[in-house]
């Protein structure tokens, strides 16, 4: 087995301690790039293993946690080489006012870094003037609302009111996630998707960079 096959099955079986020294050893010969690339391939692993109901949250949660480690390692030596990884797409994300649950925002975070998209994370409890103002100012692919709270809803589709009448709807797609999102809740908000798996939606974001590029 390569180090690379390595070090993605000691990620996917949740192996922190081994996963981290693997990158580590890595990092001192090998360009950080590849350890990246590693990311996205265990990334997607672990997705599947969450839709086929083999992973839960939990699992998620500490696969977002070990992502996040060696992502923060290679990204670190990346920067000291004067080096930049290839970004696919821009995503602006935050879990909307009222709401300061951030367990679900931070897991997609670290599976959207890890594949690939440059994220710009707003915070928790963020008002719908702050999601329009960093459109402006850093003009993402994609906007991600994050909420677990029934509230969350009515936030959602404030906000997506306010990038409306600022007159940026049509320049971003627009995804939804948390406890009480449902297609019924995406119709309401005016959303482009909605995802209660962090998995799905770096899927779909995925999915819509793609079409984009085919444009």
């Amino acid at each position: 087995m390569s180090m690379s096959e390595e070090l993605v099955k000691a990620i996917v079986e949740l192996d922190e301690g081994k996963a981290v020294e693997l990158a580590r050893k890595r990092l001192e010969v090998e360009d950080p790039l590849n350890i990246l690339n590693d990311l996205t391939k265990a990334a997607n692993i672990i997705g599947e293993k969450y839709e086929k109901g083999e992973f839960f949250i939990a699992d998620l949660v500490m696969a977002g946690e070990i992502l996040k480690a060696v992502s923060d390692m290679a990204r670190e030596k990346l920067k000291a080489l004067g080096k930049r990884r290839e970004v696919i797409g821009r995503f602006v994300i935050g879990t909307v006012e009222g709401d300061i649950h951030d367990i679900g925002k931070n897991i997609v975070i670290t599976m959207a870094e890890a594949a690939g998209f440059e994220v710009i994370d707003l915070g928790v409890d963020v008002p719908p003037q702050k999601f329009v103002d960093a459109i402006k100012q850093y003009n993402p692919d994609i906007v991600g609302m994050s909420g677990l709270l029934t509230l969350a809803i009515d936030s959602m589709k404030k906000t997506v009111d306010a990038i409306k009448e600022a007159g940026l709807r049509d320049k971003v797609k627009i995804i939804i996630g948390g406890g009480r999102v449902d297609k019924y809740a995406c119709e309401y908000v005016g959303a482009d998707a909605w995802t209660n798996s962090a998995a799905e939606g770096v899927k779909i974001m995925l999915k819509w960079i793609e079409d984009k590029k085919m444009r």
